[in-house]
């Protein structure tokens, strides 16, 4: 077990330590994601980007081989249109200083991790980077594998290494940790009404509730 393992307030994620790492959310991998419908990766990791945008947390877009591969999917690169993805040629993203080197000057230790495929392009730079001491969190709901079975070992692999799975639902929460906050509280609210599936629905309802006149007595 890692020595990295947080536990109490420590262990929640902050927005001024957090930097996102999305990995390979292009066509030729989702041609072979067996672990999860793909439309609900989708959804969550343009949902996640939308809040990492929200919060300000610096947001790495990477590709493998993209000429082959293909462009990282339109829903994602909408949200940084000025980004251009990583690509690369390693399997293991933490081997390429291209997104090492940005990660370790950003001086955030707070590693949030998604991508195609979990067992493959998520676990190498996981397991890497949580022995560098960064705390790893892998959004499993915004990333999958060939097979559930591919995707739960790989997710109990990195567990037994320190590294903590999380929904992308959390992940946001999180951050935002007090509805009082309201420089960030009303743009969450969007995305979540756009990407939160019934959550997005309940809170919704919720603030229609709250912004309902009481009837005169």
């Amino acid at each position: 077990m890692s020595k990295n393992v947080k536990r109490g307030l420590e262990a929640l994620l902050r927005p001024e330590d957090s930097i996102v790492v999305l990995i390979d959310h292009q066509p030729f991998q989702f041609t072979n994601l067996n672990s999860h419908e793909p439309t609900m990766v989708i959804n969550n990791v343009v949902g996640l980007a939308k809040a990492a945008k929200v919060f300000n947390v610096p947001t790495i877009l990477t590709t493998v081989i993209e000429e082959r591969g293909g462009y990282i999917i339109k829903g994602l690169q909408d949200v940084f249109p000025d980004q251009k993805p990583i690509n690369r040629t390693f399997i293991n993203t933490w081997e390429d200083p291209k997104v090492t080197d940005i990660v370790k000057e950003s001086g955030r230790k707070q590693l949030i991790i998604a991508g195609l495929w979990t067992e493959i392009c998520v676990a190498m730079p996981a397991i890497q980077a949580v022995g560098e001491d960064y705390d790893v969190f892998v959004v499993t709901d915004a990333s999958g594998s060939t097979s559930s079975e591919a995707h739960d070992m790989a997710v109990r692999r990195m567990v037994q290494a320190g590294i903590v799975p999380i929904n992308w639902i959390a992940v946001v929460s999180e951050w935002q940790r007090d509805w009082a906050r309201t420089e960030t509280a009303a743009q969450l609210s969007d995305v979540l009404f756009d990407h939160g599936g019934a959550s997005g629905v309940a809170l919704a309802w919720e603030l229609q509730l709250l912004n309902t006149p009481v009837p005169a007595q």
